[in-house]
């Protein structure tokens, strides 16, 4: 039964192995980097792509590294195992990761190190180790093989000893990292095999501190002491070896100073020739100032002192600092930032003849404190050189004031006020230092400024609620105006000068070339994320501009019309109905008139107004009333001929007829028609009153228009009424080839009806004449 038990754990055992080796969930980007931090594992999975580059295993619960776990990864270059509760490697697990070139193996659980895990790692240059359980580096040269070794970490709470044969084979490092607050051991002469060292973090006891710095004398450039205590003036003693030293920058980062200590140490600032900043980062100083260090004549090296975020917990007790005055005429650079800063004393003010930059910036400043500590009130003299002055992310309220008080710095450039509350302008005049080029009032709650300085190069006015801006700046080459509340550009003729314009985040919907043309020298233009409203005329110049558009074209989006928000205005496009309506416009008054002058072309050939005409007035005629049911027969008939006939007509046919025995009359329209009367009624007059309808055939008849008339409604009369009331006379051949198509009836008539034929035998014209007197002869 326990067989069966134990049998059961083992397998279970194995397929969480398994499991949690095959998982392979972890996101990879484009650079083969896979991200697999946080994912509760407990051992390297083995599911990876093969050509993973870095491989990111922070914060799971990995405990064993074995030699076969990254054997499939041989291409990576970064392996970052920090944060697991790795207590055992094997000596081979690193062996084929002859590309690694970082690996993280800080906050473990590692009780010893081995070099047999770094053997293959020549292209190692970063090497992270603390944060660990060793308490030393071991029996032997750790980093022997580590011949591309660029920066190292090490050490932890409890880290012991450090001996020579551990840095034999280092001779240059950009960063080294010591964490031994509990060093017991330290071998002198240890660090000086490393010749030369860019930046050093040290966190070591007080005791070791002094042969440390004296390793370190000739071969760092920034010291960095971190999380250190300082307690009296003895604690530093040991600073005072660096008096002659390689070293530019001095750093003590979350440490402990006292008044005492404080004091000291400037003491000792003034024995050094080559340091040149001292910065005091994140630390915390016991105390009111009120230790007065012996203060020399002779000038030292120092001349950059950084303090940033200073917790002071009795700040407000703080003194006036008589006792250093003597110090500040030493420094170019002071920054005090973020340190709860009130007031600086305007003798104090005066001590710094030599200073050029002052960083103030997110302390406790307000107007009338600022301008004490600008000695407005005891006729000038602060900062007498001073040419960068940042005051921004205190309480200031007034711009008009700030430029009160700045008026008498006359070398003064450069000045930063952004974050305070400025608010409404009450003025436009202001009184500015001559010399300012730029400034900064960003983030500041203005919705109007008028208090700015012509003399300005640069401004900033970005983050804030102006909805126009229209100084006249000729002298101004970059105006940074982003995240306001603009819907156009400024006007260019204000800006002469301008090349960099940045009024991204406003509200603009559009820009052209012809805004851009009133600013004769801009070169360049951040209008990123504005609420740009993509018009056809918008897109076409967006599509084919030349200036240089910064973030362009992932940053510039159409807010409107609905069809391309959210696109690129490179890849939106709008219906060519939308952007050209004129030429459509122009285009279908073009192809309406081509139509209609077509149609008429085709109804000229076609004779389709003939054909209106002729159907317009067989409708009046149709519609017409009889006047009597019996029609009243006037003429034998009505002769129907062409004007050009008129002499065959007039002079042989009715002398012929008419004089015939029975005379018979005939209805011609020279002679019958009523004058005045509409042609189409006399037409249908004379035929309603003649027996029949002679009509003269010639191939003068045949392009005569009124005959046309005089057929049709001859034939409607054929074909109404029943009847045979067409006589039809050849005055000549005509062949029906030439009888034009709209003379369908005559082509009709010629087909069913015998028509008598004009001869030319004079004989047979007898015969002719008695046919037609004949035809002629009416019943009534």
């Amino acid at each position: 039964m326990m067989q069966s038990i134990s049998l059961s754990c083992l397998i279970l055992s194995l397929v969480v192995t398994v499991l949690s080796k095959g998982n392979t969930d972890c996101p990879c980007d484009a650079a083969n980097f896979c991200h697999c931090s946080s994912m509760h594992w407990e051992a390297i999975p083995s599911g990876l792509p093969r050509d993973v580059r870095g491989l990111n295993l922070s914060s799971n619960a990995i405990q064993i590294v074995t030699e076969t776990d990254l054997q499939p990864y041989d291409q990576l270059q970064t392996l970052l195992l920090q944060y697991n509760a790795i207590h055992t490697i094997n000596d081979g697990s690193f062996q084929p990761l002859g590309n690694l070139e970082e690996l993280d193996l800080s906050y473990n659980n590692l009780s010893h190190l081995s070099s047999a895990w770094f053997r293959n790692l020549y292209n190692l240059k970063h090497l992270n180790l603390l944060g660990n359980q060793y308490l030393t580096l071991g029996n032997n040269s750790l980093f022997a093989s580590l011949s591309s070794l660029r920066s190292l970490q090490f050490g932890n709470q409890d880290f012991s000893a450090i001996q020579k044969l551990h840095f034999e084979s280092l001779e240059r490092l950009n960063i080294l990292e010591i964490k031994a607050a509990q060093l017991g051991l330290y071998e002198e002469g240890s660090l000086a095999a490393i010749k030369q060292i860019n930046h050093a973090v040290l966190t070591v006891n007080i005791q070791n501190l002094r042969a440390l710095l004296n390793d370190f004398i000739h071969s760092v450039t920034l010291l960095e002491m971190k999380d250190m205590q300082f307690g009296d003036a003895a604690d530093v003693k040991a600073m005072v070896i660096l008096n002659d030293t390689s070293i530019k920058y001095l750093v003590f980062r979350n440490c402990i100073i006292t008044d005492q200590s404080a004091s000291r140490l400037l003491e000792i600032f003034q024995t050094y020739r080559n340091i040149t900043d001292f910065i005091l980062d994140d630390s915390t100083l016991y105390g009111t100032g009120t230790a007065s260090p012996v203060i020399g004549d002779d000038p030292f090296s120092v001349t950059t002192a950084i303090i940033n975020k200073l917790h002071i917990p009795k700040f407000f007790l703080f003194s006036d600092l008589q006792g250093i005055y003597k110090l500040a005429s030493n420094f170019k650079n002071i920054a005090c930032i973020d340190s709860k800063v009130f007031l600086m004393p305007c003798a104090f003010s005066r001590s710094f003849s030599s200073l050029q930059y002052l960083d103030l910036s997110g302390n406790l400043l307000s107007d009338n404190l600022l301008a004490s500590s600008a000695c407005a009130f005891e006729g000038g003299g602060a900062w007498p050189i001073l040419q960068t002055l940042n005051v921004s992310r205190n309480l200031l309220t007034s711009l008009r004031r700030l430029a009160q008080i700045t008026s008498g710095l006359k070398y003064l450039t450069n000045l930063d006020v952004s974050q305070n509350n400025f608010g409404e302008l009450s003025t436009s005049t202001c009184q500015w230092p001559k010399s300012l080029k730029y400034l900064n009032i960003s983030s500041s709650q203005m919705s109007n400024i008028t208090c700015i300085p012509p003399t300005l190069q640069i401004l900033d006015v970005s983050s804030n609620y102006l909805t126009v801006f229209t100084i006249k700046m000729p002298n101004l080459t970059e105006l940074y105006i982003s995240n306001n509340r603009l819907s156009k550009l400024p006007e260019g003729m204000y800006f002469p000068r301008l090349f960099m314009l940045s009024i991204d985040r406003n509200k603009l919907n559009d820009f052209y070339q012809s805004d851009l043309d009133l600013f004769p020298q801009l070169t360049t233009l951040d209008g990123r994320d504005n609420n740009y409203l993509c018009s056809c005329q918008f897109l076409s110049f967006m599509h084919s501009h030349t200036i240089a558009l910064v973030g362009w074209p992932d940053d510039y989006i159409c807010d409107s019309p609905s069809s391309v928000r959210g696109k690129r205005i490179q890849d939106a496009n709008l219906p060519p109905l939308v952007c050209h309506k004129t030429l459509i416009v122009t285009l279908s008054c073009i192809l309406l008139i081509a139509l209609v002058a077509a149609i008429a072309a085709l109804c000229h050939f076609l004779h389709v107004v003939w054909y209106a005409k002729m159907t317009w007035a067989w409708l009046k005629a149709k519609r017409k009333p009889l006047k009597n049911c019996d029609r009243e027969i006037c003429y034998n008939g009505f002769v129907s001929y062409s004007e050009r006939d008129s002499e065959w007509v007039e002079n042989m046919m009715v002398p012929k007829l008419e004089n015939a025995v029975p005379p018979m009359k005939l209805c011609l329209h020279k002679r019958d028609f009523v004058p005045g009367k509409w042609i189409i009624d006399n037409i249908i007059d004379a035929m309603e009153k003649s027996y029949k309808t002679v009509f003269v055939l010639s191939e003068h008849f045949v392009r005569s228009e009124w005959c046309k008339y005089e057929l049709e409604f001859s034939h409607f009369r054929l074909f109404d009424e029943n009847n045979d009331t067409a006589i039809l006379i050849l005055l000549e051949p005509i062949e029906n080839e030439t009888v034009p198509k709209r003379f369908c009836k005559l082509r009709k008539l010629m087909n069913t009806k015998t028509y008598l034929e004009w001869p030319t035998d004079e004989e047979q014209q007898e015969v002719f004449w008695d046919n037609l007197k004949t035809a002629l002869q009416s019943e009534y």
